[in-house]
Order: structure tokens, then C-alpha cells, then sequence
């Protein structure tokens, strides 16, 4: 084998490993609520996460009279989250609250009890608040070059607003990498951490009392 064959081969080798690390993995399938469980403070954790949330038209639909979540079954680390979602209005679907607030949390120690809400960092959902970061159970971030303080829940604000009218489609984007934690909002920055207490974890979609549907859900590593 002369040195150019093997140059060559080493190059597709490399292009090879970092394709499969860059690979997207979709956390809904569009058909069931396979690799997720459901937990609400009444009845415990669902292995079937369809005795309390369902699938139609390929969204992951939540809604009824008790809060509670999905939690993902998998742990992960150093990744970009993407996930669209939209208030459903349709007052046909059960509410406990005429709020719109929600959240999609990440880095959820495997660890951590089924609890509302565990430890984590929330992309919070919440009319005039969609973005900002809710830092949950002692969770901290640097922001703007300050810590956070640690407690319960703590808030901190979003950069801009840049929700979409209520009964549309909002993309969200999630990348965390060595600790740097940055969520965008419809393509615009909302929010940037540095130094997070948290380095893996699970992805939950929480729901909070207004129905809420989540679709494309999926995750890849960053290198």
C-alpha cells in the first residue's frame, strides 16, 4: 500500500467518523411514544407513555386536567436539540389553566427523581417569557459573565422575543457543548450560558396545565 492509498484511506476513515457522529436521531418517530415514559404527581411514572399523552398527525399532543411530562429514555451529552411546537386552542382539548406555559428541559440527570419539576434547564414556553432559561434544583449557568444563583427554580431572561403568533409552528434549537449552553428561538439567539452545573442528561417535554403539541423532536451529537 503506498503512502498516497493510505493518506486517502485515513481521510475517509476520518469523513466517516464524524458523519456518524453528526448523524441526527429522532426522538419521536411520528407514529408512538416508543423511548419515552410519562409522569404526573397523582399516578406515578407510565412505562406506557400513552396511558397519559398521545400521538395524532404525527405530533406528540398534551393536554388534560393533571401536570405532568414526557421524560426521553436515553441520557445524552454534548448534543443539538430540535423540537417545533404550538399552543392548541381547539377548546376541545382539556385544560387545567388558561395560561399558555410550558417548557422543554434538558440535561435531566438519570439520577434525579420523577418530580415537578427535577433537576435540569428548562427552554422555557411561556407567553412574552418563550426563551428564557429556567434553572431547576441548584442547576447554574454563567450568564452575561455573571453565576447564576443556585435554587429551586431561577430564572433568567431571554435576549429577544422571537415567539410566533399563538396556533403556529415554533422551531427551537438546543445546543449544548463543553459546558456552553445556547438555545435559538425561529432561528434567532434567545439565550446563552457558559460553565453549566449540568453535563448530561435526559430531554423532557413538559406539560403545565395548557394544551401543547410538540412534533420533529431529534437530537445529534456535536463533536
Amino acid at each position: 500500500m503506498n503512502n498516497l492509498y493510505r493518506l486517502i484511506l485515513i481521510a475517509f476513515l476520518i469523513s466517516s467518523i464524524s458523519t456518524n457522529a453528526q448523524k441526527k436521531i429522532n426522538l419521536f418517530n411520528e407514529k408512538d411514544l416508543t423511548g419515552w415514559y410519562a409522569f404526573e404527581p397523582k399516578t406515578g411514572k407510565h412505562e406506557n407513555a400513552s396511558e397519559v399523552f398521545f400521538v395524532e398527525d404525527k405530533m406528540i399532543r398534551l393536554y388534560g386536567k393533571d401536570a405532568g411530562y414526557l421524560m426521553s429514555l436515553e441520557n445524552f451529552e454534548n448534543f443539538q436539540l430540535t423540537a417545533e411546537f404550538r399552543w392548541n386552542t381547539d377548546a376541545s382539548f382539556v385544560r387545567k389553566s388558561d395560561n399558555r406555559n410550558s417548557g422543554l428541559m434538558y440535561l435531566v440527570p438519570a439520577e434525579t427523581a420523577d418530580e415537578l419539576w427535577p433537576q435540569g434547564i428548562q427552554f422555557q414556553i411561556k407567553e412574552n417569557a418563550t426563551g428564557d432559561f429556567i434553572l431547576l434544583q441548584n442547576v447554574t449557568l454563567n450568564v452575561k459573565g455573571n453565576k447564576t444563583i443556585a435554587g429551586k427554580s431561577v430564572e433568567s431572561k431571554f435576549f429577544k422575543d422571537a415567539e410566533k403568533p399563538v396556533g403556529e409552528w415554533n422551531k427551537i434549537k438546543i445546543t449544548v457543548k463543553n459546558g456552553v449552553v445556547t438555545q435559538k428561538l425561529n432561528g434567532k439567539l434567545v439565550n446563552k450560558g457558559t460553565q453549566s452545573s449540568v453535563k448530561n442528561g435526559r430531554i423532557l417535554l413538559q406539560y403545565e396545565g395548557f394544551p401543547i403539541d410538540f412534533r420533529r423532536v431529534s437530537i445529534k451529537k456535536c463533536m
